[in-house]
Protein backbone atom coordinates (compact mmCIF):
# COMPACT_ATOMS: atom_id res chain seq x y z
CA UNK A 1 0.00 0.00 0.00
CA UNK A 2 2.79 2.43 0.67
CA UNK A 3 4.63 1.23 -2.55
CA UNK A 4 1.31 2.34 -3.93
CA UNK A 5 1.10 6.19 -2.67
CA UNK A 6 4.49 6.82 -3.34
CA UNK A 7 3.69 5.91 -7.14
CA UNK A 8 1.14 8.08 -7.00
CA UNK A 9 2.41 10.82 -5.07
CA UNK A 10 5.94 10.56 -7.65
CA UNK A 11 3.35 10.35 -11.04
CA UNK A 12 1.34 13.58 -9.76
CA UNK A 13 4.25 15.36 -9.69
CA UNK A 14 5.54 14.56 -13.22
CA UNK A 15 2.30 15.36 -14.21
CA UNK A 16 2.46 19.25 -12.29
CA UNK A 17 6.03 19.65 -13.54
CA UNK A 18 4.61 18.98 -17.06
CA UNK A 19 1.47 21.24 -17.05
CA UNK A 20 3.78 24.23 -15.60
CA UNK A 21 6.73 24.06 -17.85
CA UNK A 22 7.44 27.00 -20.33
CA UNK A 23 6.00 27.42 -23.83
CA UNK A 24 8.27 25.82 -26.76
CA UNK A 25 9.32 27.42 -29.86
CA UNK A 26 6.80 26.16 -31.95
CA UNK A 27 3.92 27.45 -29.33
CA UNK A 28 5.64 31.03 -29.01
CA UNK A 29 5.20 31.23 -33.05
CA UNK A 30 1.74 30.51 -33.00
CA UNK A 31 1.32 33.39 -30.86
CA UNK A 32 -0.07 37.10 -32.99
CA UNK A 33 1.85 39.61 -32.77
CA UNK A 34 -0.14 42.82 -31.71
CA UNK A 35 -2.46 44.97 -34.15
CA UNK A 36 -0.43 47.79 -35.98
CA UNK A 37 -1.97 51.34 -34.33
CA UNK A 38 -5.00 52.31 -35.35
CA UNK A 39 -5.60 55.56 -37.42
CA UNK A 40 -7.84 56.57 -35.15
CA UNK A 41 -6.74 56.75 -31.35
CA UNK A 42 -9.72 54.28 -29.93
CA UNK A 43 -9.27 56.66 -26.97
CA UNK A 44 -10.74 59.14 -29.15
CA UNK A 45 -14.47 58.44 -29.42
CA UNK A 46 -18.23 58.36 -28.59
CA UNK A 47 -18.21 58.23 -24.75
CA UNK A 48 -20.76 54.75 -25.70
CA UNK A 49 -21.16 52.09 -28.34
CA UNK A 50 -24.58 51.36 -28.72
CA UNK A 51 -25.79 48.19 -29.65
CA UNK A 52 -26.86 47.34 -33.04
CA UNK A 53 -30.89 46.68 -33.80
CA UNK A 54 -31.35 44.82 -36.61
CA UNK A 55 -34.31 47.47 -38.25
CA UNK A 56 -33.89 50.62 -40.19
CA UNK A 57 -33.92 53.63 -37.58
CA UNK A 58 -33.04 57.37 -38.38
CA UNK A 59 -29.59 56.76 -36.40
CA UNK A 60 -26.68 55.08 -37.59
CA UNK A 61 -23.17 54.19 -35.47
CA UNK A 62 -19.73 54.28 -37.48
CA UNK A 63 -17.02 52.42 -35.83
CA UNK A 64 -14.02 53.16 -37.16
CA UNK A 65 -10.78 50.29 -37.08
CA UNK A 66 -9.55 51.13 -33.62
CA UNK A 67 -12.77 51.37 -31.88
CA UNK A 68 -14.12 55.18 -31.82
CA UNK A 69 -17.41 55.73 -33.25
CA UNK A 70 -19.70 58.61 -34.30
CA UNK A 71 -23.65 58.77 -34.67
CA UNK A 72 -24.95 59.62 -37.84
CA UNK A 73 -28.54 61.51 -37.42
CA UNK A 74 -30.57 60.70 -41.09
CA UNK A 75 -33.07 63.36 -42.10
CA UNK A 76 -35.52 61.73 -44.62
CA UNK A 77 -37.80 64.80 -44.73
CA UNK A 78 -35.10 66.90 -46.38
CA UNK A 79 -33.96 63.67 -49.33
CA UNK A 80 -36.27 60.47 -48.53
CA UNK A 81 -34.88 58.45 -51.42
CA UNK A 82 -30.96 59.32 -50.57
CA UNK A 83 -32.23 58.49 -47.41
CA UNK A 84 -33.56 55.43 -48.02
CA UNK A 85 -30.78 54.48 -50.10
CA UNK A 86 -28.35 54.80 -48.09
CA UNK A 87 -30.26 52.61 -45.37
CA UNK A 88 -30.67 49.97 -47.55
CA UNK A 89 -26.64 50.15 -47.80
CA UNK A 90 -26.52 49.89 -44.29
CA UNK A 91 -28.15 47.31 -43.63
CA UNK A 92 -26.51 45.09 -46.33
CA UNK A 93 -23.56 46.02 -45.06
CA UNK A 94 -22.22 47.32 -47.80
CA UNK A 95 -20.09 49.92 -46.10
CA UNK A 96 -18.86 47.62 -43.66
CA UNK A 97 -14.59 47.35 -44.12
CA UNK A 98 -14.67 50.62 -46.89
CA UNK A 99 -12.45 53.74 -46.06
CA UNK A 100 -12.52 57.61 -46.00
CA UNK A 101 -10.57 57.96 -49.11
CA UNK A 102 -10.20 61.77 -49.34
CA UNK A 103 -9.93 64.02 -46.45
CA UNK A 104 -9.19 67.89 -46.87
CA UNK A 105 -9.22 69.28 -42.93
CA UNK A 106 -11.30 72.08 -42.12
CA UNK A 107 -13.37 71.03 -45.19
CA UNK A 108 -14.88 67.23 -45.47
CA UNK A 109 -13.65 63.92 -45.24
CA UNK A 110 -15.11 61.51 -48.08
CA UNK A 111 -16.03 57.67 -47.43
CA UNK A 112 -18.30 54.75 -48.52
CA UNK A 113 -16.41 54.10 -52.02
CA UNK A 114 -16.16 50.08 -52.32
CA UNK A 115 -13.32 50.92 -54.98
CA UNK A 116 -11.10 53.19 -52.17
CA UNK A 117 -10.09 56.07 -54.58
CA UNK A 118 -13.07 57.49 -55.90
CA UNK A 119 -13.99 55.74 -58.68
CA UNK A 120 -16.48 53.37 -57.39
CA UNK A 121 -20.01 53.23 -56.95
CA UNK A 122 -22.82 50.67 -55.80
CA UNK A 123 -25.37 49.36 -58.52
CA UNK A 124 -27.84 51.64 -58.01
CA UNK A 125 -27.62 55.53 -59.12
CA UNK A 126 -30.30 58.02 -57.36
CA UNK A 127 -32.20 61.06 -58.02
CA UNK A 128 -29.88 64.24 -56.87
CA UNK A 129 -32.61 65.41 -53.91
CA UNK A 130 -31.18 69.57 -54.11
CA UNK A 131 -32.36 72.85 -55.87
CA UNK A 132 -30.37 72.77 -58.90
CA UNK A 133 -31.88 69.53 -60.07
CA UNK A 134 -35.65 70.65 -59.23
CA UNK A 135 -35.75 68.96 -55.68
CA UNK A 136 -36.19 72.36 -53.57
CA UNK A 137 -37.54 70.03 -50.71
CA UNK A 138 -34.10 69.89 -49.25
CA UNK A 139 -32.86 72.74 -47.76
CA UNK A 140 -30.28 71.46 -44.98
CA UNK A 141 -27.63 73.46 -45.28
CA UNK A 142 -23.72 72.14 -45.05
CA UNK A 143 -22.83 73.08 -42.10
CA UNK A 144 -20.18 71.33 -39.77
CA UNK A 145 -21.60 67.84 -38.95
CA UNK A 146 -23.69 67.80 -41.60
CA UNK A 147 -23.42 64.42 -44.16
CA UNK A 148 -23.98 65.45 -47.84
CA UNK A 149 -24.02 62.61 -51.19
CA UNK A 150 -20.87 62.75 -53.23
CA UNK A 151 -21.93 62.52 -56.87
CA UNK A 152 -20.30 63.35 -60.26
CA UNK A 153 -20.99 65.75 -62.65
CA UNK A 154 -23.99 63.95 -63.71
CA UNK A 155 -26.91 65.14 -61.00
CA UNK A 156 -28.20 62.18 -60.57
CA UNK A 157 -25.12 59.83 -60.68
CA UNK A 158 -25.10 59.92 -56.47
CA UNK A 159 -24.76 56.58 -55.43
CA UNK A 160 -22.90 55.26 -52.26
CA UNK A 161 -20.12 58.32 -51.78
CA UNK A 162 -20.63 60.28 -49.57
CA UNK A 163 -18.83 63.43 -47.23
CA UNK A 164 -19.34 65.01 -43.79
CA UNK A 165 -18.53 68.64 -43.79
CA UNK A 166 -15.62 69.26 -41.09
CA UNK A 167 -14.76 72.76 -39.48
CA UNK A 168 -16.15 75.59 -42.47
CA UNK A 169 -19.62 76.00 -43.39
CA UNK A 170 -19.52 75.34 -47.21
CA UNK A 171 -22.89 77.06 -47.77
CA UNK A 172 -21.47 77.11 -51.71
CA UNK A 173 -22.63 73.43 -51.56
CA UNK A 174 -25.94 73.76 -51.01
CA UNK A 175 -28.45 73.49 -53.16
CA UNK A 176 -26.00 71.33 -55.34
CA UNK A 177 -25.13 68.41 -53.22
CA UNK A 178 -27.94 66.13 -51.09
CA UNK A 179 -27.19 66.81 -47.85
CA UNK A 180 -29.57 63.86 -45.97
CA UNK A 181 -27.98 64.23 -42.00
CA UNK A 182 -25.91 64.85 -39.10
CA UNK A 183 -23.55 63.95 -37.23
CA UNK A 184 -25.61 63.78 -33.33
CA UNK A 185 -22.71 62.13 -31.17
CA UNK A 186 -18.86 61.59 -31.88
CA UNK A 187 -18.02 64.89 -34.02
CA UNK A 188 -14.39 64.45 -32.04
CA UNK A 189 -13.62 61.34 -34.49
CA UNK A 190 -14.48 63.49 -37.41
CA UNK A 191 -11.98 65.63 -36.73
CA UNK A 192 -9.73 62.89 -35.55
CA UNK A 193 -9.96 61.60 -39.18
CA UNK A 194 -9.76 65.15 -40.97
CA UNK A 195 -6.69 65.30 -39.35
CA UNK A 196 -4.96 62.34 -40.46
CA UNK A 197 -1.37 62.90 -42.63
CA UNK A 198 -2.64 63.20 -46.49
CA UNK A 199 -0.68 63.12 -49.44
CA UNK A 200 -1.43 64.00 -53.59
CA UNK A 201 -4.13 61.49 -55.30
CA UNK A 202 -3.06 59.77 -57.88
CA UNK A 203 -6.09 61.50 -60.61
CA UNK A 204 -6.80 64.92 -59.45
CA UNK A 205 -3.63 65.80 -57.69
CA UNK A 206 -5.49 67.30 -54.63
CA UNK A 207 -3.23 67.06 -51.19
CA UNK A 208 -6.19 64.97 -49.66
CA UNK A 209 -5.53 61.16 -49.80
CA UNK A 210 -4.39 59.80 -46.17
CA UNK A 211 -0.75 58.15 -45.75
CA UNK A 212 -2.63 55.33 -43.45
CA UNK A 213 -6.41 55.48 -44.90
CA UNK A 214 -9.07 55.26 -42.05
CA UNK A 215 -10.95 51.99 -42.17
CA UNK A 216 -14.54 52.01 -41.45
CA UNK A 217 -14.88 48.76 -39.65
CA UNK A 218 -18.47 48.88 -38.92
CA UNK A 219 -22.13 50.91 -39.76
CA UNK A 220 -25.19 50.11 -37.94
CA UNK A 221 -28.71 51.32 -37.08
CA UNK A 222 -28.84 51.97 -33.71
CA UNK A 223 -31.76 53.58 -31.62
CA UNK A 224 -29.90 56.87 -30.26
CA UNK A 225 -31.32 59.28 -27.29
CA UNK A 226 -29.40 62.73 -26.98
CA UNK A 227 -27.82 63.11 -24.04
CA UNK A 228 -29.24 66.17 -21.53
CA UNK A 229 -27.67 69.10 -21.44
CA UNK A 230 -26.07 69.54 -18.11
CA UNK A 231 -26.80 73.40 -16.22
Amino acid sequence: MKRFFAFMLVLSLLILCVACRPDTADSKNDKKEPDATPVVDPSISYTVSLPAVNEFTNFVQFTMEGGATFVVELYPEYAPQTVDNFQKLVYAGFYNGLTFHRIVEGFMIQGGDPKGDGTGSSPIKIPGEFASNGFSQNTLTHERGVISMARGNNLNSASCQFFIVHETPSSGLDGKYAAFGRVVAGMETVDAIANVKVTAQPYSGETSKPVRVPVIANVCFVNYVAPVPTA
